[in-house]
């Protein structure tokens, strides 16, 4: 966010800030190059070609690849709607797949947001430590989270805990994921 201008855009890359403006007519527009390309590795096909669940699994997980490499644009893109083409015709493909499998046009849109919220999410906690959690020293007044927490020392570092974390929270939203089956729906 802090370098989200147009002239400190320019600066980085060594230009006249006006030079930019042959290029992105603005901020906003800028934002939106940053997310059609970053958004353009977003592979929606499974949503289309394969059943609901298995399309959902399969597009959120390359939806993460996609931003795993650039968590840092996550509150930069933000800060504007969405109008990138690529993007909203990946969410065409959701809301397409939502309708099929039975929800209801008013709950396709909170649908999508419960996804990339969990999906921006869990690229955000991949930009962290690896661990975000150190209860070391309050053991006696955290017995059961200082337990947990010690289970850690035996984690394999190729399996991450943010990877496990996301793994099992997407089991966890893709099973509450059929419409008809939560208030509100």
């Amino acid at each position: 966010m802090e370098g989200a201008s147009i002239r400190r855009v320019a600066t980085k890359l060594g230009v006249n800030p006006t030079s930019l403006y042959n290029h992105v007519p603005n901020l906003a527009a800028m934002i939106e190059d940053v997310r059609s390309l970053v958004s353009a590795r977003i592979d929606s096909r499974p949503l289309r070609e394969m059943a609901w669940e298995e399309g959902l699994r399969e597009w959120a997980r390359s939806y993460r690849r996609a931003f795993a490499g650039h968590p840092r644009v996550v509150p930069l893109l933000m800060t504007n709607a969405v109008k990138a083409p690529v993007l909203l015709a990946e969410y065409e493909d959701f809301a397409v797949a939502a309708r099929a499998v039975g929800w209801a046009d008013r709950d396709i849109l909170p649908l999508l947001t419960a996804f990339e919220s969990f999906i921006l999410g869990s690229v955000l906690d991949m930009s962290g430590p690896a661990i975000v959690f150190d209860p070391r020293g309050q053991e006696a007044d955290l017995p059961a989270f200082s337990a947990a927490f010690a289970t850690l020392a035996d984690e394999d570092p190729a399996d991450p805990i943010a990877t496990r974390a996301f793994e099992m929270g997407l089991r966890m939203l893709i099973a509450s994921a059929r419409p008809g089956e939560h208030p509100g729906s």
